[in-house]
């Protein structure tokens, strides 16, 4: 079992950054690749970004590439999502999600484990 814990969500304008954080309570983080997924009121969940294994591969939604930067410390169990340039449509509840596969933490349906999110929301 994997506990997945998220922080950093909060309130910013329109432009600003956020770093959100997930902390992994498993000893074996590195053996996970981890996402992020995103959900807005009244719309399903999305990906947003992926990062494998060693961290050495990411993918991005087309709608954070070159705005989100999503990267791992294998050594604090911890992923991270740099959010820049964010725009009142970024607004959401971001999820951290593991998987055993690069893949799998890019596809909300085979993900493992969840965290329970933390609210982002940008002003205009």
């Amino acid at each position: 079992q994997v506990q997945l814990v998220e922080s950093g969500g909060g309130l910013v304008q329109a432009g600003g950054s956020l770093r959100l954080s997930c902390a992994a309570s498993r000893r074996y983080f590195s053996g996970y690749a981890m996402g992020w997924f995103r959900q807005a009121p009244g719309k399903e969940r999305e990906f947003a970004a992926a990062i494998s294994r060693s961290g050495s591969s990411t993918a991005y939604a087309d709608s954070v590439k070159d705005r989100f930067a999503i990267s791992r410390d294998n050594v604090k169990n911890t992923v991270y999502l740099q959010m820049n340039s964010l725009k009142p449509e970024d607004t959401a509840v971001y999820y951290c999600a593991a998987a055993n596969s690069f893949s799998s933490a890019a596809t909300i349906s085979l993900v493992d484990y969840w965290g329970k999110g933390t609210q982002v929301t940008v002003s205009s």
